[in-house]
């Protein structure tokens, strides 16, 4: 398709912010206004939309895709995200351990327990550590404050903490990138620290690289998008 606008620009809306490419309003795929809860999250859409080439594609917009899925699904279907990711912290990846013997379990207690630990003064809960792959839920306390922190937020905070959950396979990872000074880098190579060990052991490919390379990309999107959710600005 080709590039239709000459100018994106960011205006007031009822309930929030909206893009305007020329004199036309942005809309969701289901033909909703895109209003966005903040300023700052407008921007980042605006400027996806400034930025596009002359000849667009479908995967030019990942931001504009999370704020449709905010609007056209995640507000409707809240409770549903919210135990998808209730489930990614009872399966957490920072959370499962090697054995204390083996070579990558020191590095994971140097990696993983920093930002586990920052959940737990965060949220002020205990989360489960193990070194079985057999499945140990967190407890039913922490259960409860994960969800109260999960309920309080937007749409298009859940929309972005589902998807950098999803990529990482750790909720720990995605809460703790939505702080203002988080490292998007080093919590995706947190999350990636045994896939990377074995690289490191073996060696890797370039597909595998530009695998990797691509899936950091959605998640640094992803935690960008909720950050800027619940800016004030």
């Amino acid at each position: 398709m080709k590039r239709f606008w000459t100018e994106a620009t960011l205006r007031e809306a009822d309930g929030g912010w909206q893009v305007w490419l020329d004199e036309r309003a942005v809309k969701t795929r289901c033909g909703s206004p895109q209003v966005v809860p903040t300023q700052a999250l407008g921007e980042v859409l605006r400027a996806e939309w400034a930025d596009a080439p002359d000849e667009v594609q479908p995967d030019h917009f990942p931001m504009r895709d999370l704020a449709d899925r905010a609007l056209d699904t995640l507000s409707k279907e809240r409770e549903s995200v919210v135990s998808r990711l209730l489930g990614f912290a009872d399966g957490d990846t920072l959370c499962y351990r090697a054995e204390p013997d083996e070579a990558v379990a020191r590095r994971q207690a140097k990696v993983w327990e920093p930002i586990v630990t920052g959940i737990e003064e965060d949220l002020g809960i205990t989360l489960n550590r193990t070194h079985s792959i057999t499945h140990r839920p967190q407890p039913e306390a922490s259960h409860a404050a994960i969800r109260t922190r999960l309920e309080a937020e937007n749409a298009f905070v859940l929309a972005g903490l589902d998807a950098a959950a999803s990529l990482a396979a750790s909720l720990c990872a995605a809460l703790a990138g939505l702080k203002d000074d988080a490292d998007a880098q080093a919590l995706w190579a947190a999350a990636n620290l045994e896939e990377d060990f074995q690289a490191e052991q073996w060696g890797t490919d370039e597909e595998a690289l530009a695998r990797r390379n691509a899936r950091e990309a959605e998640f640094t999107r992803a935690l960008a998008f909720a950050r800027a959710a619940r800016s004030a600005g």
